[in-house]
């Protein structure tokens, strides 16, 4: 994998993550706001970009096991930084949008 193919991926994982993160955060806005529908979309809409992620995430891995190594730079740190703080925010914000339900009476899965 070249320089800009790593790239394309690093930037892939920040974008996703960061739209993974926006979903949960709208999630929760949505559960905040009782539109229950809308909050269980957009947290369906955030595991999409983290499956997009994980895409990426997994091609490097894979080149770094196949001997490829990758650069390790401030950047591809960043990257996996970000994604991380999208997975954990989004597991909060299910249990947000599952707390804004249960306050509303409903039942949660």
């Amino acid at each position: 994998m070249g320089d800009q193919e790593n790239l394309e991926t690093i930037m892939g994982l920040i974008i996703n993550g960061g739209n993974a993160k926006s979903d949960a955060m709208e999630a929760i806005q949505a559960a905040k706001k009782g539109d229950f529908e809308l909050a269980d979309q957009k947290l369906i809409d955030s595991d999409k970009a983290l499956v997009e992620a994980h895409h990426s995430q997994t091609g490097m891995l894979t080149q770094e096991a196949q001997g490829d190594h990758v650069a390790v730079t401030l950047l591809t740190v960043h990257s996996q930084d970000h994604l991380m703080n999208a997975i954990t925010f989004r597991d909060l914000a299910k249990e947000m949008v599952d707390l804004y339900k249960k306050m509303a009476g409903l039942s949660v899965e």
